[in-house]
């Protein structure tokens, strides 16, 4: 009987510590994952998080362009202006000019008729 008992002792023995080896590898596989989703919840956080600092960085270009179109319209504006102000006044000094011009052609045309009579006199 002791035997018996002994070899039952022994195989409980044996059985336990296999037992406690599996428990044990169990455990660090949980640890291990447990470290992987931590991980992976942190990549993803991260992700998140570069994913609005884009859109953010997209927004201020966006707007960027947007102030540099209207500035550049702004630009156009004010050039169109200045050089329909320009052209105005050119034609209107080209208008003072051809009126002078004439004038002076019509002073020169009655003293030369003047002149052509008083030497045929």
């Amino acid at each position: 009987m002791k035997k018996i008992f002994l070899s039952l002792a022994a195989l409980a023995l044996v059985a336990s510590i296999s037992s406690c080896r599996d428990t044990k590898e169990k455990m660090d596989e949980s640890a291990e994952t447990m470290q992987t989703e931590n991980a992976l919840d942190t990549a993803g956080d991260a992700v998140d998080n570069a994913a609005d600092a884009t859109e953010d960085a997209m927004n201020e270009a966006g707007d960027a362009i947007d102030n540099a179109a209207d500035a550049t319209g702004d630009a156009i504006d004010n050039a169109a202006d200045a050089t329909g102000d320009a052209v105005e006044k050119a034609a209107d000094a080209t208008g003072d000019a051809v009126e002078k011009a004439a004038d002076a052609t019509e002073d020169i045309v009655e003293k030369a008729t003047e002149d052509t009579k008083d030497a045929t006199n």
